[in-house]
């Protein structure tokens, strides 16, 4: 403890403990959003993106309540609700007839009463817009393709392919399935390819008959696949992936163009009105789903990951971005503090978020199956099942996700704040 003395009176100056430095590898939504969250707290960070230009292709994805909890700890909520789409229903269909399987009510009386939240259709290109203009610009290095890092106790070190070399006191892995900082840590090992192969195309809204203008978020199941689309950019613009049940196999880029054919004979005898949105698009893309299965370890020394590095799942809960989003969050709360041991603030961090992300890992697997069930007596009994669900369950949400939902990653912040998170060595 310093003291500095004057004529009039005595200051005692408590040591102040100097917040960690950390570099990102990997400007996806899971890195900016942890960018993001660590700028927020006063704590220095530096994004190194691969690309040339932080941008992404023209996907959309789904955002539920705790994803919009998480925005709204990074003060981008309303901004994310302002370029989305604020779908108020989301529904199931029989992949034939149309036939509504089961309907989830999202705005009053229903997910954003219960949960606190809004529940979003949005283009991924605008959530990384948003997320990159809440940052100064003089954090990003692009053209930064990470080959490898070093993990050590007090700082870490990053290599590119460009023969740039960092150190940093935390290095955090955001750079997706194919991570290098994974790699570098536990062994490159392949992804698990999953037996599914989708298709993915967008719409201009006004290029749709008035009456296929469908506003809502909706899934079509059928055997062995489903379609499912819904409107993003203020509804400008509807997106649609169709997903197939296949041993063949195909590259994980989501930039991989196709020919309408191959979407309209593997979806051939489907609901005219998929056939309808597909002929609509003027680009096809083709890529195929994988995985990987959870680790028990996210990192080593001042290493960690978050995101698609270490928790890859498949889209069938929705919750890739959201908990890519939730890791970046929780873990600028733990740094907040200004911990002396780093490394064991990292496993503490990594203590936080691995049961809740496995066990969304496992349920997005379980949901695959779900979704695509071959027998017509199997669908039936699934669709009677979600029936009397909808009557006299206590959970009303369309994948049985009210645990995914009511998270709120600002309860993690509290506790961490409050000192009641420990960690590994107490």
């Amino acid at each position: 403890m310093a003291i500095i003395g004057c004529a009039s009176k005595i200051i005692w100056k408590m040591p102040v403990k100097r917040t960690p430095k950390v570099a990102i590898i990997g400007g996806g939504i899971g890195g900016l959003a942890a960018a993001l969250a660590l700028h927020r707290r006063g704590i220095e960070v530096a994004v190194y993106e691969q690309s040339a230009e932080i941008k992404e292709i023209g996907a959309g994805v789904n955002m539920s309540p705790n994803a919009l909890k998480a925005f709204r700890l990074l003060g981008v909520e309303d901004a994310m609700v302002e370029i989305g789409h604020h779908t108020k229903a989301t529904m199931a269909r029989n992949y034939k007839s149309g036939r509504v399987i089961r309907r989830q009510e999202n705005s009053a009386g229903g997910l954003e009463a219960r949960f606190g939240a809004k529940f979003l259709t949005i283009h991924r290109a605008d959530i990384l817009d948003v997320l990159a203009g809440a940052l100064p610009d003089n954090i990003f290095h692009l053209g930064h393709q990470c080959t490898g890092v070093a993990p050590g106790d007090r700082a870490s070190v990053a290599r590119f392919k460009n023969g740039r070399e960092i150190e940093a006191d935390i290095i955090v892995g955001a750079d997706g399935i194919r991570s290098a900082v994974r790699a570098s840590m536990f062994g490159a090992g392949e992804p698990r390819f999953t037996g599914c192969v989708c298709w993915r195309g967008m719409v201009p809204m006004e290029a749709l008959r008035p009456e296929d203008r469908v506003m809502e978020m909706t899934a079509w199941w059928g055997p062995h696949g489903h379609v499912v689309h819904y409107p993003v950019r203020r509804g400008t613009l509807m997106n649609f992936v169709a997903h197939f049940d296949s041993d063949a196999w195909a590259e994980d880029s989501w930039t991989e163009e196709c020919d309408l054919v191959e979407l309209t004979d593997t979806f051939a005898g489907w609901n005219d009105y998929l056939h309808r949105l597909f002929r609509t698009s003027d680009k096809y893309y083709k890529w195929a789903l994988y995985d990987r299965d959870p680790l028990k370890a996210w990192g080593r020394g001042t290493v960690t990951m978050l995101g698609d590095a270490v928790h890859p799942m498949l889209p069938y809960l929705g919750q890739g971005a959201g908990t890519a989003s939730e890791d970046g969050c929780v873990l600028a709360e733990l740094l907040a503090t200004g911990p002396d041991d780093i490394a064991g603030a990292l496993r503490a961090y990594e203590g936080l978020r691995i049961p809740r992300t496995t066990k969304i890992q496992a349920g997005s697997r379980a949901r695959a199956k779900f979704n695509h069930l071959p027998s017509r007596f199997e669908r039936f009994k699934r669709d009677v099942s979600m029936a009397i669900k909808t009557r006299i369950g206590s959970d009303k949400t369309m994948m049985q996700s009210d645990w995914i939902y009511e998270y709120d990653v600002k309860d993690a912040a509290r506790e961490v704040g409050e000192g009641t998170v420990q960690t590994p060595d107490g």
